[in-house]
């Protein structure tokens, strides 16, 4: 199968991935094999590539918003899933379901836990694995492409909102409008919140407004009103002072990336005094996804997803590191399911 591999970390101009042919995987125990159809291209994936995150696996296959079809069942998969099935597969893949985490409800936080396309090989190839356990049924109404981002912008976003702790018919500021923010500026829409983007890019803005957030403004700008909560979704540090700087007394600024430059230095007063706090997201439980893609299917959300054909992941990713994409870019492999099929190996197991 074709696969893109990430061979020699570093900034995209230095071409860290590479196309390559490899073998199809084949699931095990407790496993599905799915046939990619669309994989969404996630800042993680960027910053896997470009090494801000140490890869875990050698030429580990990156992507970790896969829309795909069931084609195999490992030994014990059987039950929610069957070949055939369009499943999703998301970032989180395996935690160990017996720490003091797990059985509180915060698998998050296993320190066992692993990860689609840095742990294990993921989406920007024709096939992938997942374990069962780990699988999504998703939402209709959608088509593949519209469903990628929301299996890690989504999930993570509305994993942000609530540790944001937004009050109902409060004011929400996000900062930084991609993939994530504008399905998360839906969430809190529909919920009756009021909503205002800092963001840097004319198209990010022009999004935004045409979702009816209330106001957009610069990256570091002030809102027009001070905030209850506000989401950090830009990798950058220096973009937390002037969020916290923006919070009303009681407010709650939540870090969503997974990476962040340093922070400069906070002032107590100016930053934190009046009871104001920053709190930081890990990854998310699969709760998170299950109750984000349950509203999904009751809310239909508008998903921008500008589509490169997987061929052209390195140009998709080139494109989100220089900031020319707005909403959630998407690979498209349109004939995966039916090269697999005519191999004989769907009906391997």
């Amino acid at each position: 199968m074709n696969a893109w591999q990430v061979v020699r970390p570093g900034p995209m101009r230095t071409h860290p991935l590479e196309r390559r042919r490899v073998p199809v995987p084949r699931p095990g125990p407790g496993e599905l094999l799915v046939a990619v159809r669309a994989c969404g291209v996630c800042r993680t994936d960027l910053h896997v590539g470009e090494g801000d995150l140490p890869v875990h696996r050698q030429n580990v296959i990156p992507g970790h918003e896969v829309v795909g079809e069931v084609l195999d069942c490992g030994p014990g998969a059987a039950g929610e899933f069957a070949v055939g099935d369009r499943v999703g597969i998301a970032w989180l893949r395996h935690t160990c379901g017996t720490c003091r985490y797990c059985r509180r409800g915060a698998e998050n936080l296993c320190p066992d836990s692993r990860y689609t396309g840095w742990d294990a090989d993921g989406g920007y190839a024709d096939y992938t694995t997942v374990p069962a356990a780990f699988a999504h049924p998703l939402p209709a109404g959608y088509t593949d492409a519209e469903l990628a981002p929301l299996l890690c912008a989504g999930i993570i976003g509305y994993r942000a909102l609530a540790r944001a702790e937004l009050p109902e018919g409060g004011r929400l500021g996000l900062y930084g409008f991609g993939g994530s923010a504008h399905l998360t500026a839906q969430v809190a829409l529909a919920r009756g919140a009021e909503v205002h983007v800092m963001t840097r890019g004319a198209a990010a803005r022009e999004l935004a407004l045409g979702l009816g957030v209330t106001s957009v403004q610069g990256s570091a700008d002030r809102p027009p009103v001070p905030l209850d909560a506000a989401i950090l979704f830009a990798p950058v540090g220096e973009l937390v002072l002037p969020a916290a700087e923006a919070l009303d007394r009681g407010g709650t600024l939540s870090i969503a990336g997974i990476h962040l430059s340093d922070i400069p230095a906070l002032n107590y007063q100016r930053h934190l005094f009046q009871e104001r706090q920053i709190r930081s997201v890990t990854s998310n439980t699969r709760a998170d996804a299950r109750a984000f893609l349950r509203f999904a299917g009751e809310h239909r959300m508008q998903v921008s997803t500008p589509e490169y054909p997987m061929s052209r992941a390195d140009e998709a990713l080139t494109d989100l590191a220089a900031g020319r994409i707005a909403g959630a870019a998407v690979l498209i492999n349109a004939a995966a399911s039916s090269g697999l099929a005519s191999s004989g190996l769907a009906s391997s197991g």
